[in-house]
Parts: structure tokens; C-alpha cells; sequence
């Protein structure tokens, strides 16, 4: 079996309507390429000052979440909302939310982003995700018509242990919508991506975000949007700027790379 899935590649900033508008445009796209899986990146909806992004959050029942699940009804797609800004019960915090929606516009998973973006990196990027979102608790996969979906978000990436816990739960596609920074992303975004798809025997779609976002507090985005397959090979890649990128992926690959190296045999852990 395969699927043409999409990574749409954005630069979102503190303008709401503007960011759905982009988003909505590559979605529609996508899917008149053919792409039957499209995702969008972390920070969708918005990509501005902290504190207004906890303003402005919204509920599962929102504008943003009301959209896709439109666009996905209505294109007849499964849709991943990489991730917006969702209320929580922390005051002055919000969830940073990734969203699947089916191709009847059904919500499939939600999940919240776990692991937190709180760094000092040494050329003076310093960032600080907890101060304006709570954490997730609770790994996501959903059931679809072409496997099961582990869902992820950005800082998510670094924590090998998260990816291989989604594939004891049956994950065959993984996705990784982000906002790497131009920095972290030049260094140790191709090199993780593809190792996730290598240790997981998994394929991934992870689309980013691109460029400057104005006062969004992170500088620049480092982009390539990308498609890897199990075996580790980037399938697609967005170039610079705002776009698409589209890779089949072929699901009984999945069978066959995990056939040639059974990792899940060999695995011994101590203790």
C-alpha cells in the first residue's frame, strides 16, 4: 500500500488570519498534487509574542481546528494541524496542541507537546517554552486508513526513548511538525530526523517552519521540511522559502526494513 503525503513548509507570524490563509493555501495545494496525508508545522496559527499567544489561545472546538477539519472533509485528506496554541486550566499557560484529523473532518488524536523548549544555546539564542505552556502527559497514535500515526512535536525530536515507545504502541508513520531555529536546525535537524526514521524503522513527516517570524521572540527558522523513509533516506524536501513537499510513502516497506534488521528482537536493556 502506499500514500502521496505532504509537508507544508510556513512562515507564520503574529498575524492569525494571515497564517490560515497560508496554511489553507498549501493544504489545498497539497492535495491537488494528490497528496492524501498533508501536515503543517508547529506554531500553525501563530507565531508572535508569548504572551499574546496565551491570549489568544483557543479550544478544540475553535477557528483553527474548525478549519482543518473542514479542509479535511472537504479534500477528503487526513490532515495534521502540526500544532496550535490550545487553552489550558495553568493560568498564564497554554497547550501547544498537534491535531489529526480524518478524511471525514473526524478528530482523530490530539496530543500535547511532552518535553519543552527551554535552552541557552552559546551563540545567545535563550528560550523559554514552559514560562507560557504546560507540559503533555500522555503519548498519541492514531489508527488510520494506512497505518498507525505516533504524533510528536519539535523538541520532541531529541528524546529518542518518546519515538521508541510510539512504535511499541503499533506506529508505522511518525510526525514531527517544528519550529527548529535557524541554529539548532543547521546543526542537528537532518541528522535527527533521519535517525528517528533509522532507529524506528518508521517513516517521518516533518514539516517546519521557515524564516523570520517578526517579534515571535525566535529569530529564524531553519526549514527543509522533509519526508524520510525507513530507511533513513530523505524522500522530500522543501526548499527555502514557503512551499510543499510531497513523498509516496510505500507501507510495506516498513515490513521489509524491519525484516532485514529486527531491531525489536535484539533489543536487550540492562536490568
Amino acid at each position: 500500500m502506499t500514500v502521496l503525503a505532504a509537508v507544508c513548509q510556513m512562515r507564520s507570524t503574529a498575524d492569525g488570519a494571515d497564517n490560515l490563509r497560508q496554511a489553507e493555501e498549501l493544504v489545498r495545494t497539497s492535495a491537488a498534487r494528490g497528496a492524501t496525508f498533508v501536515a503543517t508545522p508547529e506554531n500553525t496559527n501563530y507565531l508572535g509574542p508569548h504572551a499574546e499567544k496565551v491570549r489568544l489561545a483557543e479550544t478544540l472546538d475553535g477557528p483553527t481546528c474548525s478549519l482543518f477539519s473542514q479542509l479535511a472533509h472537504e479534500l477528503s485528506i487526513h490532515l495534521l494541524l502540526g500544532s496550535f496554541n490550545e487553552k489550558s486550566s495553568v493560568k498564564g499557560h497554554c497547550f501547544n496542541t498537534s491535531v489529526l484529523f480524518g478524511p471525514t473532518g473526524v478528530r482523530l488524536a490530539v496530543y500535547r507537546k511532552i518535553h519543552l523548549f527551554d535552552v541557552d544555546v552559546p551563540d545567545g539564542v535563550s528560550f523559554r517554552e514552559s514560562a507560557t505552556v504546560a507540559p503533555g502527559a500522555d503519548l498519541v497514535v492514531a489508527e488510520t486508513s494506512f497505518g498507525v500515526v505516533g504524533l510528536s512535536i519539535c523538541y520532541d525530536l531529541r528524546f529518542g526513548e518518546l519515538y521508541r515507545a510510539l512504535v511499541a504502541l503499533g506506529a508505522s508513520v511518525l510526525t514531527i511538525p517544528s519550529a527548529f531555529t535557524a541554529t539548532t536546525g543547521k546543526a542537528h535537524w537532518e541528522i535527527l530526523v533521519r535517525a528517528r526514521a533509522i532507529e524506528s524503522q518508521a517513516f517521518v513527516v516533518a514539516p517546519g517552519q521557515h524564516g523570520e517570524h517578526g517579534d515571535s521572540g525566535l529569530r529564524e527558522s531553519h526549514g527543509h521540511s522533509m519526508i524520510v523513509d525507513p530507511w533513513g533516506r530523505i524522500l522530500a524536501e522543501a526548499p527555502d522559502g514557503i512551499g510543499v513537499a510531497l513523498g509516496e510513502l510505500d507501507l510495506d516497506e516498513i515490513a521489509r526494513v524491519r525484516r532485514a534488521i529486527p531491531m525489536a528482537s535484539h533489543r536487550r536493556l540492562p536490568g
